[in-house]
């Protein structure tokens, strides 16, 4: 029930932040977009059709595709984004803010796009457009989502700038890439772990803590210095980000002298769980 709630929640917000990048910045300052969405911005420019309306229609289609590739849940919770960005594309269609300087628009609109699309595919969902074949190309071919999206967005941009004119084409791009960088940012914090590495003469009790704490799998290894000679067990831990600030705490704890290094951990493989982000 808490991961309905959490789900609801973050793609209701996440369609919200879409409307008003869409309807506030990128439709009031004529900055087109790519994917689904750029076919979204040209039929409001050429033939003033209602974004709801297209947005409804054109994800309405791309969603049968997702049906066939995508698992079920990914396609319920798309659908229920669809459904928050439609309504919410209704609501803040009047609402424009007009900028003087068009590339502050474009800006502010990435970054917003980005947060957005995050937040929603953190509630399991997509917006749908575009972001159903990044996810297909990210499950099947490892490509990060981002960096698909921006290849498929921009097939739609480039050619915008018949429609909107080469200048705002320009900006478009600024938008997509900004876009990118910040969704892959964002789905990045689903994937990164942070790896710890301890070498203690506490080994043993710092393992039974630190599983006691992270309810994960700890590993020792043996080791030894190569100037001491010294034999000693080296500590191995993957664990959330979130947790290093107690798993510090305990460490300086037990054992205030141990050699503690971190890194971050990209991609997780086990035996029938493959988490990969590149």
């Amino acid at each position: 029930m808490k991961h309905w709630i959490k789900n609801i929640c973050l793609i209701t917000v996440g369609g919200i932040l879409y409307a008003v990048a869409m309807d506030c910045l990128l439709l009031a300052n004529h900055i087109g977009e790519g994917g689904v969405s750029g076919l979204m911005t040209l039929g409001y420019y050429l033939f003033h059709i209602a974004p709801s309306l297209t947005n409804f229609v054109l994800n309405g289609v791309l969603l049968i595709v997702g049906w066939r590739y995508l698992d079920r849940q990914t396609v319920g919770w798309t659908c229920y984004a669809i459904a928050v960005m439609t309504v919410a594309l209704r609501v803040f269609h009047e609402v424009r803010l007009p900028l003087h300087e068009p590339l502050v628009a474009a800006l502010i609109g990435g970054v917003l796009m980005g947060i957005a699309i995050g937040v929603i595919m953190q509630g399991d969902g997509t917006i749908a457009g575009s972001t159903i074949l990044a996810r297909i190309c990210n499950r099947y071919l490892g490509v990060a989502t981002g960096n698909a999206m921006l290849f498929f967005d921009l097939a739609v941009a480039l050619p915008s700038a018949m429609v909107i004119g080469w200048e705002n084409m320009l900006l478009t791009i600024i938008e997509l890439y900004v876009s990118a960088v910040v969704l892959n940012r964002v789905l990045a914090r689903l994937v990164e772990k942070r790896c710890i590495m301890i070498v203690s003469d506490h080994a043993d009790e710092l393992a039974g803590a630190l599983n006691q704490l992270t309810h994960r799998g700890v590993t020792l290894l043996d080791g030894h210095g190569y100037k001491s000679g010294q034999r000693k067990q080296v500590i191995y831990c993957v664990c959330e980000r979130q947790d290093l600030t107690q798993i510090m705490t305990l460490i300086t704890t037990i054992d205030p002298h141990a050699f503690v290094t971190l890194q971050v951990v990209r991609s997780t493989f086990t035996g029938d769980v493959l988490q990969l982000f590149r």
